[in-house]
């Protein structure tokens, strides 16, 4: 079941488990096992990577880091599955995704000759590329009538859905604003008119996918095998002067 319609689906370099989270959300379907529960799963798997960086254990890091991945999408695909959208999930999910983040990269730097300094640099860098990426998606599916349980502006808690209560949440809401409110204001201000322009090309929406969690976290799975750790942090400093450029055909091409 897809976000978007079919002539409207791109090629996700970010999202490259999908399939195989489709076959783990199909048999979970009949169980008592929900979105949260495979949420808490992923997280699990990512702290188990973390572990293995800090031991050196990279090859089995990485391992771990696609298996995160995997999980990651498919949280969202038994949600769809069994109609149980959530807001609660969906905070839940984002929550995990920038603290497990930002444990991977202190995790590289305590394990090689990188500054602190320029890990936090990194961290924000590999945020503000997720944020880039999630901000169009999310107004490309906005557009098209897509799933919505993501919004454009998120500036205060939304009606919970059905199965789940407001208090909850209200909750997790004000974590999300508190641990994202800053990088997706940092993006608005970049390109704020992004949702006057024309419906993104599917071209334009592969190349942006670069910037998404599932390719960041491959990206770093591939050079802990590598063993290239030392050049993870300088290299996602880098990646973030992609924003500007993709900012610039977004204004430029597709006002």
């Amino acid at each position: 079941m897809s976000k978007l319609p079919e002539q409207h689906q791109f090629v996700d370099l970010s999202d490259y488990g999908r399939s195989a989270a489709r076959v783990i959300a199909r048999s979970l379907k009949n169980t008592n096992f929900t979105p949260i529960h495979v949420t808490l799963v992923f997280t699990f798997s990512g702290l188990i990577a973390i572990y293995c960086i800090l031991n050196d254990f990279l090859v089995l890091a990485a391992i771990f880091l696609v298996i995160k991945s995997i999980l990651d999408a498919a949280d969202g695909e038994l949600a769809r599955i069994k109609k149980t959208p959530s807001y609660t999930g969906r905070y839940f999910d984002s929550i995990a995704d920038i603290i497990l983040n930002l444990l991977i990269m202190l995790a590289i730097c305590k394990t090689s000759d990188v500054s602190i300094s320029y890990t936090l640099i990194a961290f924000v860098g590999l945020q503000l590329q997720g944020t880039l990426y999630n901000y169009y998606y999310v107004i490309l599916r906005n557009k098209l009538g897509g799933d919505t349980t993501s919004r454009i502006i998120e500036n205060e808690a939304p009606i919970a859905m059905k199965g789940e209560e407001q208090k909850h949440v209200q909750r997790l809401f004000y974590i999300y604003q508190f641990l994202y409110g800053y990088f997706d204001r940092i993006i608005y201000r970049l390109d704020k008119n992004a949702t006057e322009g024309i419906v993104f090309p599917n071209w334009f929406m592969t190349v942006i996918s670069m910037l998404g969690l599932g390719f960041q976290l491959l990206l770093i799975s591939i050079m802990l095998i590598l063993g290239w750790k030392e050049y993870i942090v300088p290299f996602f400093i880098g990646y973030t002067f992609l924003i500007i450029l993709f900012v610039f055909i977004r204004k430029k091409w597709l006002k």
